[in-house]
């Protein structure tokens, strides 16, 4: 038998060659058949680019004398169309170009990322449903939600601007909030920070889940790792800032990250303030940009001074694991997060212009891409 099968003269044999070369055919097309998916929608949110995360580019828009100038200015770039006569209309318009852009990635992508610009689009409806609760819970003034384009959450708002403590939990259970956040609001509604943390934690819970097209799954896992990282770290300088005691710090851990490993958070959890904090991330890729931050908190005494340096170096992270995983879906994370920071630097912007804030001032709290 063993014979026949090794004879070119043997039937077996010619099945035998038939069988390989088709196991070869399915290995490689399939290896092949993802990438050729994210040639063209990777070349062209290359080509578009993200060009005010660009020190020039934002130092331009930043000495613009008024607003008018400063939306011409963003509408040079053919993938923007913005409008507006304020700050607020400006921000507003903004905020749909976020969407618009999204629509349009999901246009030019596989249709198995559906779920991956699904979720992105929910992860910024989010503050729109938690200042609404802050309002109920703490009694913070929010402005109304204008412009909502999604008709559920539209409906959702409005069914929160008369619900009352009591019912929240059947608000958000109806809406279709998962068990593990409906737990979570009942032990955890105390204060503001919590209520942000349990909502970004049902987000990585949703990424966790979310299913991504073949060799990917890594760079998925990498990506939900680094923002652990990012939000981690925003969240306990906040809470040292406010003077959080350690036990209610350590409650806000949000899984292991990239660089923030369990050891690490509970240094930083326990750290006594802000400036020990920030030295408990020796070490890590954050440390540099946030320790030279630490002088200007200790003048101001705002945990604002951080933010820039922590997307910043979230923003370099981004853009490694896109150079590593050039040829699948790194390029389409690198430009979605890229565009998502681009609309904050652009409406801190207009917000700054229109407050006739020094200039120095505006720039010190926008994101700026790393050149290496």
């Amino acid at each position: 038998m063993f014979e026949q099968l090794l004879s070119p003269t043997s039937l077996e044999f010619w099945l035998l060659i038939i069988l390989v070369i088709t196991a070869v055919i399915v290995v490689v097309g399939r290896y092949f058949t993802t990438y050729v998916k994210f040639i063209y929608p990777n070349a062209k949110f290359e080509a578009i680019g993200n060009p005010f995360l660009l020190e020039k580019e934002l130092r331009s828009l930043i000495e613009t004398k008024n607003l008018s100038i400063f939306i011409d200015r963003v509408n040079l770039l053919r993938d923007y169309h913005i409008s507006g006569g304020d700050a607020n209309s400006i921000q507003r318009s903004l905020d749909e170009h976020l969407t618009h852009t999204i629509e349009m990635m999901r246009t030019d992508s596989s249709k198995k990322l559906e779920g991956f610009y699904d979720l992105h689009l929910e992860k910024y409806d989010l503050p729109l449903i938690k200042n609404q609760l802050k309002s109920i819970l703490f009694g913070v003034k929010v402005l109304p939600a204008e412009h909502v384009p999604l008709t559920k959450l539209r409906t959702f708002l409005h069914e929160l601007q008369t619900t009352t403590k009591e019912t929240i939990t059947d608000q958000l259970r109806s809406y279709g909030f998962d068990e593990d956040l409906i737990e979570d609001f009942e032990k955890n509604k105390q204060h503001s920070l919590s209520l942000d943390i349990l909502f970004d934690k049902y987000i990585l819970r949703q990424f966790q889940h979310l299913k991504v097209p073949y060799k990917c799954e890594q760079l998925k896992q990498d990506y939900i790792k680094s923002l652990i990282d990012m939000l981690t770290i925003q969240y306990l300088l906040r809470a040292k800032h406010l003077h959080y005691p350690a036990e209610t710090c350590t409650q806000m851990f949000l899984g292991e990250g990239k660089e923030i490993a369990p050891w690490r958070f509970k240094e930083l959890a326990e750290a006594p303030d802000v400036p020990q904090a920030v030295a408990a991330l020796d070490g890590t890729s954050y440390f540099p940009l946030l320790n030279s931050a630490v002088d200007r908190y200790n003048n101001e005494k705002s945990s604002q001074v951080f933010d820039s340096g922590i997307k910043t170096t979230f923003l370099k992270r981004i853009k490694d694991l896109s150079l590593q995983n050039y040829l699948t879906l790194g390029p389409t994370v690198r430009f979605l997060v890229s565009k998502e920071f681009e609309i904050q630097n652009l409406k801190i912007i207009a917000k700054g212009l229109s407050e006739h804030l020094p200039s120095d001032f505006i720039y010190s709290h926008v994101t700026k891409e790393t050149a290496s």
